[in-house]
């Protein structure tokens, strides 16, 4: 059974990329300039992020660890140099989240 999970994780994970990617395409047509960061894929990383390291120790909340993964790839897989600082921030967020609400301060 937990193949078919891993499988499943799998396939959602290139679905969000292909998805990503074709966004991207269709959002940049020009080769990659350098410019601000895209503040509605920083939310989506970020969220996507929150949702998988809370939910992935917890192997019944299989839904939100495909949304999540989801979430992740659509923003990871966008064209070259396009979504990598929103995926670093995403990445630092949501382990600060995690920290602070596993081991400090916040109690949900």
């Amino acid at each position: 059974m937990s193949e078919i999970i891993y499988l499943m994780y799998i396939l959602i994970f290139i679905v969000g990329s292909i998805s990503g990617l074709l966004f991207s395409y269709r959002q940049h047509g020009e080769p990659f300039v350098c410019s601000k960061i895209n503040i509605p894929m920083l939310i989506i990383t970020i969220l996507g992020w929150v949702i998988l390291i809370n939910t992935f120790l917890n192997p019944s909340l299989l839904m939100g660890t495909s949304i999540g993964l989801f979430l992740i790839s659509f923003v990871f897989a966008m064209r070259p140099g396009y979504g990598r600082y929103e995926t670093i921030i995403g990445v630092i967020v949501s382990i600060t989240i995690y920290t602070m609400k596993h081991f400090f301060i916040i109690t949900w």
